[in-house]
Order: structure tokens, then C-alpha cells, then sequence
């Protein structure tokens, strides 16, 4: 339509005592509407027409009321367009065709389907339909979840003998964008072929490259359509540099991404905002920072302002928020989407969760930007991670105010942050007070009870997930594995193994990866290795659980042996895998071979060693006795040793008795943490081994005055569907009679096969005269010892007795469960805080070394 402008007459002009004539009044409507949408003043115009109304006077060009809903659509100001249709019937205007394509672009854009399909059938009664009604009501239908609907009035639409044209395709294509009808996609395209229109419209491919994304997840496919393709613009280019994001395939968006500049066509916002995001999954700053001197140079940097932010926030070096910050200070304006991308940077890629917060508060207190739920969601994430619910609570107070409480993504994000913070009442409640819950809900509130070891609940919550059809994901299964690794109850993992296999799920990579992890945590490495064995796609968690899994059992061949195939099948190692590679060195003193794979990290894969990887490495010199190399280790650091690195090291002082070295760790752990009690009791340890009874109980003073507590030890085992916990000297249990007669028992067989109880261990200071008599009977009520005895009581002798225990199992229990093997005939697998031990005919597996 050519553009209308016209200029109203000039009063001076006219004769004072004449009026315009019925005509010419109904022309200055029309042409002042239009006057005022050619200007881009759509409430203008919208004014324009009301104050007519009052007047009496009424636009009778249906051009212009199409203009008029058409700019409402551009807007997406639908509370307008239907004002608009409003006066179009109170005016009695007979629409035409276009009037009413662009009445059912209106309403199925706000998503009043019914509305939609009642100007659809006006149509009909007028005989107003055309080939631009069919393909907008296909659309309509198409993008309000009535896939099935529009496929059918297309199939209407041809059996009418009507002619489909690109409009047409590319609507009932994007029906069938989805795994349920994708069959009758591919028979479309047949069509297409045929008639020529999947070279003619560009709009066609790229509702065919949606079709093969997201109904087949086959980008392969896709490739081939825009292979194929007559016609590439700049949209073409964008969407598969998109899709390719949202497949997880960044290094082939970036690809894209240089073949299309190559290719001579300009990227706009939307292409850059998909490579910074390809850029950000891939941590790749230095493309990153060219990309952004190009948006700059290219006027754009304003435009994608927020994948600025998020791209350095996700690929800041060693924790540094500076870049991204000064992105964010620099935009002109601050939208929702800038704040939040800044929050959730600190937030999620940066680990600093109170400055997140920090963040939050100011947006809120400056009051120019009001948060969305994306934004609360962030929020209440950090307070989540800082296990801080009071101020949690607060910014839920704001959700409240804004009306955002109730939404699903806020609303999961309140569970997910009392979950984290221990406070499981508050969780359920903010649960139970959800009107509809869905599958994210369940899973959430369902991870909180499996970390608080609440498996009846657990287990009730799945029920209801599979009773309400709400499809049980990955997630789901990961969770309740998780926590039944946790407490190494293995027969629980038995059940829900067999529900993978009864949902068919055994495919699923990642409940399988699960699975190998939960096998793995409860003592059976040889369940996880077949999990693993039967795995036809694996991912680097597979390998790394599998590799995890070898080293807590000290099978450090094994691992080393799954690493090479897992580089020889062309897989990148991580971060965790190195972890579990020198973990496993460490625990059968591989020094030369951990070094060989400490240095290979960053020569071979790019990966900088992080402060657990030295942690690692430091308890592989410990552990071959080579203090003083770790202690230089440790000072030759590129950055200062943390808690851990000088907590492995203490633990190695105490163990070789080295008391001045364990001196000095102490200190080092103090200045970092004065409320480190580990410090506090290893030097205790170190005094008391020493016969340092003075210096000994000072520590234990220090700690006492400080309110420090030493977390107890306790050991616990499964029999049957119950979890049994033992402490020292334990005598709560219903049968505590059979269990120490049983280990009265034991201890007099094993003397009689040359235990000799280590009584050295016992660092206290007791009477000379009932000293030793008095050792061995602290010694023999250790709780590992007193949860094997169980064991031996209550399970099948066909069994292990698999016994977990939450701190380092003790020398003299060690040497003890070798001797229980030999007189009982029975396997023992231990799993302390470091590792597993398997027992078995007076052997351990971890041959003396841990």
C-alpha cells in the first residue's frame, strides 16, 4: 500500500461561517490517523479516533483500521488492537479481507485463540476467506499448542482444491516442529519438493531447520536444508548459529558464525548475542573480546550489552568480575535483562553470591528497573548458596509486593534455597503452598529430602511424580541416587535401578552416569563398571565417574587404564577427571605417574590446575613421605594455599609424627580460618603422640573456648530397608547385647591369629595402672567395629558386610577387619571419608598404603 500523507487545510483559509462538508470531514479522520501512524504515534492515533467517536465522526476506510491493528501487532500492545476491533463494530464497518487476516494475526499474537477462530468463521459465513486466512489461522493454531489443529486445516485446505503457498508451509511446518508429528513434517516436505516452494521463500527453510531441531533434535538435517537453500540472508545465518547453541553444539555456532562473515553477510544484534553465548559456553575470551571490539566498532555494543555481561561473567579468569562489571556501568540504559545477566554472573559463574545479592538490593533501592522472575530467580539462588534464609526471606517479601511469588521459576527457585539451607519446613511449605506443581517442584523439593536422607518421602514424592504422568526426568532419578549414595544404601539403588529399566531409561545417559556414581559410592564397583560396560553413547561424565569410581576403591590400574581408552576414543578430560586421576596415584604412591599427568593437564588439554588438583598433590608427596618436597610444593604456588591444601599436609605431619612441620600447618590453617577445629585437633593429636600431654590439652582448651566441636565419629550399614548408625561405645540399639558379645567374640578369635590392638592410638592421657587394660577397651568399641559385628549378626553370609563411616578409619581397626576376614569367612568393604577398603582373607585392597 502506498504511503498516504496528507495536510489538513489551513484555517485562514476558510470562510469563518462555513463548516466542511460530510465528506471532507470523514477525509481529515482517516488522513489524521494515518498522519499520526506514519509518524510512529500509534496512542495518537488511537486518541485521534476516540475523540472522533464522541464527535460523532468515523473513519470508513477499512485501510485504515488495518493500519491501525497492524501497528497494535508491531507493538504488541494488544490491549489496544482489541479497542481498535472495538470501535471497527461500533462504527459498522464491513471489514475486508485483509481487515480480517489482520484481526486473526491480532488475536492469535495475544493469544486469544477462541477470538481468533471466531473471526475465522465470519469469514467463512461472508465468503471473506483467502489463501492469507487459511496460512494465519494455521499460525494461529500452529504457535497457541493446537499442532494437531492446524495440521488439519491444512489437510481442509487442500481437499478444498486450494493451492498452498509459502505462508501455508511455513505454518504447518512449524506445526509439526515437535517429536509427535515430525513424521508428517518430513511428508510436507515431500509436497515442497514437488512444487518447487523450498527453493522460492526463505521462510520455508527455516521453519524445515526448526522441524529437524526440534522434532528430531537432528541438526544434521538441518544442515542439509540450509545446504540446500537458494536464498541465505543474515536471518538464515542467525538461526542456525542459534540452533546450534541450543543444541550444545557452540563450537559449530562459532563455525557458522565465520563462514557467514566470510560469506560477506553483516551480523546484526541477534547474531552477536548468539556467538557471545557460544563464546561464554566455551570460555573462549579471546574471541570474545574481538567479537566485542567488533560490536562496538559496528555500533552494537549498546544492543547486546546483556550477552556482554554474561560472556565475561562466564569466562572471568580466577574468579574477576571486572570486566563484566564494566560492561554493565558503561550501557547507557540498565534494562531487567542487564541487571539480571549481572546478577547471575556473580551469582552463578563467579561464586560471589553475597555481592549477587548485594546487587539485587541496589536494583531494588534505586527503583528504575523493576526484577522479573528471571531476576528473583537469581536471587534467591545466591541466598541459596550463602544458606542464608533470613535474608531469603526478605527478597521473598518483594516477590510477594510485586506479585511474582506464585510464578513457577520464582516459586522453585524460594524451594530449592530453603533446601540449601537446611530449613526443610520452610521448604515445604513454600511447596505445599504451590497451586499447581510441576516436575521441576517435585524435583526440588524431592533433592532436599534425599540430602536430608528422608527416603520415605523421597520415595512418596516419585510415586506421586509417576501416579500424576509428569514424566520422571533424569534430574529425578539423579537425586534419589545421589542421596542413596550418600548414605551407601545400596539396596535402595537396587530399586530404583529397576525403575530405570521399567521406564526404559536404561539409555539415558545421564541417569546412567548416575548410576555408575551410586554404585560406586555403596561399594560395588563391579555393578557400576557394568553400567558403564553397557553405556552405547558416553559423555566425559561418564568416563569421569567411572575413572572417580576406580580411584575411591584404589584400583589405581584400572583408572589409569580407562583414561587412556577414554583419550584414545577422542574424548577431552576435565577438571574432575584430573582430580580423580591424581586422587588415585596419591592412594598407591604413583609419584613419578602423578606428576607425568600434573604437568600433562595444561600441556596436553589447556587446563590450569585449580587448587584441588594441588590438594592432590600435596597428599601424593605426603603420602610417600616426602614432607619437605610438599612443603616446597605448597610454597611455589601460583596462588595461596587454602584450607584444604594445609589441612592434607597437617594430616600427613601428624601421621609421620612430624611435630614441628604439623606446628607450622596449624598456624597456616588458624590464619586462614581460626574456626577450623581440624587444626585444632590434628595438633592435639600431634602433642598426644608425641607424649606432649601439656601441650595436648591446651588445644583441646582453645577449642573449647573458641565453642568449637569435633565432628563425631560414627559409623553406619544397611540391613534390609533401615540404615543403622554406631558411635563410640555405643549401647542404643535394640540388640547392643548380641552385637558386643559378638565382638567379644571376634577380638578373642583374632588374638588367637596374632592381632596385637595398636594401642600407641589412643591419644589419651589415662592411669598408669589400668593404662594399657583400659586402651584396648576404647579401642574395641570404635564404631566401624562395632558396625561390623552387626553386620556379621544380621546379613547372609553371601553378602559383604559393607560398613560406612563419616572420618578416616583407624589403624587399629584397619588391622583388625584383616583379621575378622580370616576367622569369619566373610568380605568387608569399608568406605571411610578418603576411600574404600575391601577385606577379604586377612587382605586389604588398598595394600597398606592410605
Amino acid at each position: 500500500m502506498a504511503m498516504i500523507s496528507f495536510s489538513l487545510p489551513s484555517p485562514a483559509k476558510l470562510p469563518i461561517t462555513s463548516r466542511p462538508s460530510v465528506s471532507n470531514r470523514i477525509n481529515v479522520a482517516d488522513r489524521l490517523i494515518l498522519r499520526h501512524l506514519n509518524a510512529g504515534d500509534l496512542r495518537g492515533a488511537i486518541s485521534a479516533l476516540d475523540l472522533m467517536a464522541r464527535d460523532g465522526i468515523r473513519p470508513t476506510d477499512s485501510v485504515t483500521f488495518s493500519s491501525l491493528l497492524k501497528s497494535c501487532i508491531r507493538a504488541r500492545d494488544f490491549r489496544l488492537g482489541k479497542l481498535v476491533h472495538a470501535r471497527l463494530v461500533e462504527f459498522e464497518i464491513e471489514p475486508d479481507s485483509v481487515l480480517y487476516n489482520s484481526l486473526i494475526s491480532l488475536y492469535s499474537k495475544s493469544g486469544d485463540l477462541a477470538r481468533a477462530e471466531d473471526v475465522f468463521e465470519t469469514m467463512e459465513r461472508f465468503g471473506k476467506r483467502d489463501d492469507v486466512s487459511w496460512s494465519a489461522m494455521m499460525a494461529c493454531f500452529a504457535n497457541n499448542g493446537k499442532e494437531l489443529d492446524a495440521i488439519e486445516l491444512f489437510v481442509e485446505f487442500l481437499e478444498l482444491g486450494f493451492v498452498p503457498n509459502d505462508y501455508c508451509y511455513t505454518a504447518v511446518i512449524r506445526a509439526c516442529s515437535n517429536s509427535e508429528y515430525v513424521s508428517i513434517g518430513r511428508v510436507i516436505l515431500g509436497f515442497l519438493m514437488k512444487t518447487g516452494h523450498f527453493e522460492s521463500d526463505v521462510c520455508v527453510g527455516c521453519s524445515l531447520i526448526d522441524m529437524f531441531v526440534k522434532g528430531e533434535n537432528n541438526l544434521e538435517n538441518a544442515y542439509k536444508v540450509f545446504g540446500e537453500m537458494s536464498e541465505l540472508n543474515v536471518v538464515t545465518w542467525t538461526l542456525m548459529i542459534t540452533r546450534c547453541m541450543q543444541m550444545g553444539f557452540p563450537k559449530e555456532a562459532i563455525r557458522f558464525f565465520l563462514d557467514m562473515v566470510l560469506s560477506g553477510f553483516v551480523s546484526d544484534k541477534f547474531t552477536l548475542s548468539s556467538v557471545f553465548s557460544a563464546c561464554a559456553e566455551l570460555e573462549n575470551l579471546s574471541l570474545g573480546k574481538q567479537l566485542h571490539s567488533w560490536a562496538i566498532r559496528s555500533g552494537l555494543a549498546d544492543d547486546v550489552g546483556c550477552s556482554l555481561v554474561d560472556m565475561y561473567a562466564k569466562c572471568s579468569v580466577d574468579g574477576s568480575v571486572d570486566d563484566c562489571r564494566k560492561v554493565f556501568d558503561r550501557m547507557q540504559d540498565h534494562s531487567v535483562m542487564s541487571w539480571t545477566a549481572l546478577i547471575t554472573g556473580y551469582m552463578q559463574n563467579c561464586n560471589l553470591h553475597t555481592e549477587a545479592v548485594n546487587l539485587f538490593c541496589e536494583m531494588i533501592t534505586q527503583g528504575r528497573v523493576q526484577p522479573n522472575h528471571f531476576t528473583f530467580s537469581s536471587a534467591f539462588k545466591a541466598c541459596g548458596n550463602l544458606s542464608d534464609p533470613r535474608v531469603g526471606k526478605q527478597v521473598l517479601g518483594h516477590a510477594f509486593k510485586r506479585g511474582l511469588a506464585s510464578n513457577d521459576c520464582v516459586a522453585n527457585s524460594v524451594i530449592s534455597m530453603f533446601v540449601k539451607s537446611d530449613r526443610m519446613e520452610d521448604a515445604r511449605r513454600a511447596f505445599e503452598s504451590l497451586s499447581e506443581k510441576n516436575l521441576v517442584s517435585y524435583n526440588t523439593f524431592l533433592d532436599g529430602t534425599c540430602r536430608n536422607l528422608d527416603f520415605e518421602e523421597a520415595f512418596e514424592l516419585f510415586h506421586e511424580i509417576t501416579e500424576r504422568e509428569l514424566g520422571v526426568s533424569a534430574f529425578t532419578f539423579a537425586s534419589l541416587l545421589s542421596g542413596v549414595a550418600s548414605v551407601g544404601s545400596i539396596r535402595k539403588g537396587e530399586q530404583i535401578h529397576s525403575q530405570v529399566l521399567k521406564l526404559r531409561l536404561s539409555s539415558n545417559q545421564p541417569v546412567c552416569n548416575a548410576l555408575i556414581s551410586m554404585y560406586s559410592k555403596c561399594g560395588s564397583i563391579d555393578a557400576a563398571s557394568r553400567v558403564f560396560n553397557l553405556m552405547e553413547d558416553r559423555n566425559v561424565i561418564s568416563w569421569t565417574s567411572m575413572i572417580t569410581g576406580f580411584a575411591k576403591h584404589g584400583f589405581a590400574k584400572r583408572v589409569l587404564e580407562t583414561f587412556n581408552q577414554m583419550t584414545e576414543e577422542g574424548v577431552k578430560p576435565n577438571e574432575i577427571t584430573y582430580v580423580a586421576i591424581l586422587s588415585a596415584c596419591s592412594h598407591v604412591g604413583l609419584v613419578s605417574e602423578g606428576w607425568r599427568h600434573f604437568k600433562s593437564m595444561y600441556e596436553d588439554h589447556k587446563i590450569k590446575p585449580r587448587m584441588e588438583h594441588y590438594a592432590c598433590m600435596v597428599d601424593l608427596l605426603c603420602r610417600s613421605g616426602l614432607l619437605t618436597d610438599a612443603f616446597e610444593f605448597i610454597s611455589t604456588m601460583p596462588f595461596q594455599a587454602d584450607v584444604l591444601v594445609w589441612r592434607t599436609f597437617l594430616g600427613a605431619c601428624r601421621i609421620h609424627s612430624n611435630t614441628e612441620l604439623g606446628v607450622m600447618a596449624a598456624r597456616k590453617i588458624l590464619e586462614l580460618d581460626p574456626n577450623e577445629p581440624a587444626a585444632y585437633i590434628q595438633l592435639s593429636n600431634i602433642y598426644a603422640s608425641a607424649g606432649k600431654w601439656e601441650e595436648s590439652v591446651n588445644m583441646r582448651k582453645k577449642m573449647k573456648e573458641r565453642n568449637l566441636v569435633k565432628e563425631g565419629g560414627c559409623s553406619w550399614i544397611e540391613v534390609g530397608d533401615k540404615i543403622h548408625k554406631f558411635y563410640v561405645g555405643d549401647t542404643s540399639h535394640p540388640h547392643a547385647q548380641r552385637i558386643y558379645d559378638e565382638l567379644d567374640r571376634l577380638i578373642r578369635e583374632i588374638k588367637h591369629c596374632g592381632y596385637v590392638p595398636e594401642t600407641s592410638l589412643v591419644l589419651h592421657k589415662l592411669e598408669e595402672e589400668d593404662d594399657e587394660a583400659e586402651k584396648e577397651r576404647l579401642l574395641y568399641q570404635h564404631s566401624e567395629k562395632i558396625a561390623v559385628a552387626f553386620g556379621l549378626i544380621s546379613t547372609g553370609k553371601s553378602r559383604p558386610v559393607r560398613v560406612f563411616k563419616n572420618l578416616r578409619v583407624c589403624g587399629d581397626c584397619h588391622n583388625a577387619m584383616k583379621y575378622i576376614t580370616m576367622v569369619s569367612g566373610r568380605e568387608i568393604v569399608l568406605r571411610d571419608l578418603n576411600r574404600f577398603h575391601h577385606f577379604k582373607d586377612g587382605k586389604c585392597s588398598c595394600n597398606e598404603y592410605w
